[in-house]
């Protein structure tokens, strides 16, 4: 898929955003997360969620023929607590539009934040992905993340295990 833009977040792009991220959710976390959750992701809340925040930190989208097909929202901050003092970057978010996925659209959107923090000066990255949630935590070791540390995360009234990746992104 050579003819990936990658391009900073618009306004008009939220609506597509949001839906590539509750389709992700309702095909990635497929029993994992319970259905009673995944079936009633309040679509209106996450749309009011982005706008309120989408400029903020770095948050770029993948286009295809001006189609958003991809989106990614990373930090270029140390907010971590001290137990994660070595972590000067974070990937918060990375969807691909599930009819695309495994086409080369993640591997693209996290380069280029890769690239853009090692550009930065930033030298480890931290991405958090559910530990049941196996392709995503196959795409991310084949990109080079080493599993670091666990934790949970509550996730409407469960509790689910996360595991997270640190990228050394001075050699990538």
């Amino acid at each position: 898929m050579s003819n990936i833009v990658i391009r900073n977040v618009r306004e008009e792009d939220i609506e597509e955003i949001v839906d590539i991220n509750i389709h992700g959710w309702q095909t990635a976390y497929r029993g994992i997360i319970s259905d009673e959750f995944l079936n009633n992701i309040d679509r209106k809340l996450k749309v009011e969620k982005i706008k309120g925040n989408y400029k903020e930190n770095n948050f770029i989208v993948a286009t295809l023929n001006n189609e958003v097909v991809g989106f990614c929202r990373y930090t270029d901050n140390n907010e971590f607590s001290n137990e994660y003092a070595n972590v000067d970057c974070e990937v918060c978010a990375l969807y691909v539009k599930s009819t695309l996925k495994r086409k080369g659209i993640g591997k693209v959107l996290i380069q280029f934040a890769i690239d853009d923090l090692k550009r930065k000066g930033k030298k480890q990255m931290i991405l958090w992905c559910l530990k049941d949630n196996n392709s995503s935590r196959a795409f991310y070791e084949k990109m080079g993340g080493k599993v670091y540390k666990y934790k949970t995360l509550k996730i409407g009234e469960k509790e689910y295990e996360e595991i997270s990746y640190i990228y050394d992104i001075e050699n990538l």
